[in-house]
């Protein structure tokens, strides 16, 4: 498998807190599936928003297909490869209906608002709710809302996944949804979650931060 993402001697922290990473070295490979577990604070986010450029290393690199991301250009390049769920469904959903915000990103790519609105349709039917296509946003619970936000990551057709607690907020149903889909979606993705069970469903092998570092889960 050849090397999708790359963090190369990477070090972050927050100000005035312990560092998180340290001379970090990790890679996700095409087609490989990793669950991350941990504890708050151990840095599960953060590693998330290094990937996406939200935060920037103190020191080290982010390369894509081994090349060193930090032009705008390249930034918009990665963000185009990899598409982020975010934890926290309301900081991605900001358009008035569920179809306008799953078009969004469709938009961005520069397809005419006929091939946006397609692309929408077919993210939603993937995740089972293409019935809430019209329905404000506004109106919809938590759970559905995490689903509209990963149905507006789907719909710009990403390589590759990233998915910050992607359960939180789904009753049973809608869990075993997810835990079903993403192994048919055969995307290439990182899950961060504390649920060690939904990890083993959705990816092939679990890591955890300890110390600064990604390691293999201890049995």
């Amino acid at each position: 498998m050849a090397d999708l993402l790359t963090l190369e001697n990477v070090t972050f922290g927050y100000p005035g807190r312990p560092k998180l990473f340290e001379n970090l070295h990790f890679t996700l490979r095409d087609g490989e599936a990793i669950g991350l577990l941990g504890p708050n604070g151990s840095g599960k986010t953060s590693l998330l928003r290094l990937v996406m450029g939200l935060e920037r290393p103190e020191e080290g690199l982010i390369l894509l297909h081994g090349k060193r991301v930090e032009s705008a250009d390249e930034w918009r390049t990665l963000r185009c490869t990899i598409g982020l769920v975010l934890q926290n469904s309301d900081e991605q959903l900001f358009s008035s209906t569920v179809l306008e915000d799953v078009a969004f990103g469709p938009l961005n790519l520069g397809l005419s608002r006929f091939d946006a609105r397609q692309r929408a349709m077919e993210a939603l039917q993937c995740v089972g709710i293409e019935d809430f296509a019209h329905r404000p946003i506004h109106e919809l619970s938590g759970g559905e809302k995490k689903l509209i936000a990963l149905a507006s990551v789907l719909s710009m057709r990403p390589k590759a996944l990233l998915l910050d607690e992607p359960t939180t907020f789904l009753d049973e149903a809608a869990k075993r949804r997810i835990a079903n889909l993403l192994p048919e979606l055969g995307a290439t993705r990182i899950v961060v979650s504390h649920d060690s069970d939904f990890l083993a469903k959705t990816t092939g092998h679990i890591v955890t931060i300890e110390d600064g570092q990604i390691r293999p889960l201890r049995s």
